[in-house]
């Protein structure tokens, strides 16, 4: 058995995951973490795996899971009396069977398949018209990658489209409590995070007295073997549907116009041959996934790469490293709109697997190729300005010229 490494190097490229120098080009980084071995541990105590093969272990091992009520009271003591980690930790995201096996059941009859292809005319006329909207130097971020999804999902979901553009802000505040919780962050996130949830129970009631065909009243309606979500549990739902259903692909849609300026014969390839939206998608979420670790709990005893763990430790699974990982991609670093085999780690696996990630496919799929198609002078206009967040990687604004 290999031991858990714990290093200086180990301490200082962790520690530099957590500034911005780090993180405007992690993968170097996690690259040596690679090479250095397959499981280290952090200051903090928690263990981190970088290699391909455990990340997905990891995501899809039920012996590891979130942590339960009775560590968060120990780890965020109090967490109950803030309205964005209640809303957090009450949420499918982080909850564990059998309490996420009837939640998933649940809003899954709700939110199928056929619900979302049914979205693809209307996603293909949001994306003509934010195009038509986009002339001379714009903010990509502000003019399309934040407004489409977020209107997508609030179609989805059946909010009123002049009430869509303020949850930005707000679900922005909310998710900082995934990466870091302090009475800063909690400052701005708790009146984020109880905006939303006022907002919602008032559309939740309306679709109660009168429902439309949307996905909140389905929601309301959704019933499996007798049972139905409880009031909080649908809001708490909703919430979450809502603020994964756009900032993820935010951030999907920024970095993968970030990826294709800078390697300008792979834009060339998407604008030639739009037939390759489905595989150049893969590939994006690949190169530079929004979502860049995921963490989990051990239960028992377990070996996690190779390496006896015990009980109640913190594993996180990078899975950026992971997506760059050349036992499982071969020339990790080259962005290749027309690599084989090329399913990214980027919606997690297992039970935890992103609900959303079909629409999220759907949305860039479409997006992608209609932008590089209307704009062949597609280009910087300047630098892109970086989130502050190594869990969720995207940007704040990216200056673009569309000619």
């Amino acid at each position: 058995m290999t031991a858990i490494v714990e290093s200086s190097e180990v301490s200082t490229l962790l520690d530099e995951l957590t500034r911005m120098t780090g993180r405007e080009d992690p993968y170097p980084r996690y690259r040596r973490l690679r090479e250095i071995s397959p499981i280290v541990r952090a200051d903090d105590g928690a263990l981190v795996i970088t290699r391909h093969v455990d990340c997905v272990a990891v995501t899809r091992d039920s012996r590891l899971g979130h942590m339960p009520p009775h560590m968060i009271d120990f780890v965020s003591p109090g967490w109950q009396d803030h309205p964005a980690l209640r809303q957090l930790f009450t949420s499918l995201l982080v909850t564990n069977p059998p309490d996420h096996t009837r939640l998933r059941r649940l809003v899954s009859s709700s939110f199928t398949a056929r619900r979302v292809q049914a979205l693809q005319p209307r996603i293909t006329e949001m994306v003509g018209e934010l195009l038509d909207g986009m002339t001379g130097d714009v903010d990509f971020v502000e003019a399309f990658a934040f407004p489409l999804p977020v209107n997508v999902i609030g179609e989805l979901l059946g909010i009123p489209e002049p009430d869509r553009a303020q949850f930005q802000g707000l679900v922005r505040d909310w998710t900082r409590v995934l990466e870091l919780v302090d009475s800063d962050v909690l400052k701005s996130a708790d009146p984020a995070a109880a905006t939303i949830r006022e907002y919602l129970a008032g559309l939740t009631a309306e679709r109660r007295r009168k429902p439309a065909d949307d996905l909140i009243s389905a929601l309301v309606a959704a019933e499996d073997d007798g049972e139905k979500l409880t009031e909080d549990e649908l809001l708490t739902m909703a919430a979450l549907l809502f603020a994964a259903g756009f900032e993820t692909t935010t951030n999907l849609l920024a970095n993968s116009v970030v990826a294709l300026l800078r390697n300008p014969e792979q834009l060339t390839l998407l604008r030639t041959d739009p037939g390759l939206a489905p595989s150049a998608v893969e590939e994006l979420l690949r190169y530079d996934t929004p979502v860049q670790l995921i963490s989990r709990v051990t239960w028992d005893d377990v070996e996690v790469a190779g390496v006896p763990v015990s009980g109640g430790e913190r594993v996180v699974a990078y899975l950026g490293a992971g997506n760059r990982d050349p036992e499982r991609f071969p020339e990790p670093d080259r962005l290749d709109l027309t690599r084989a085999d090329n399913a990214p780690l980027s919606f997690g696996g297992g039970i935890h697997y992103c609900l959303g990630a079909p629409l999220a496919r759907l949305e860039a799929q479409i997006a992608l190729p209609a932008l590089v198609d209307r704009f062949p002078k597609l280009d910087f206009a300047a630098a892109p300005e970086r989130r502050d967040s190594l869990a969720i990687r995207g940007y704040t604004r990216l200056p673009i010229s569309v000619g």
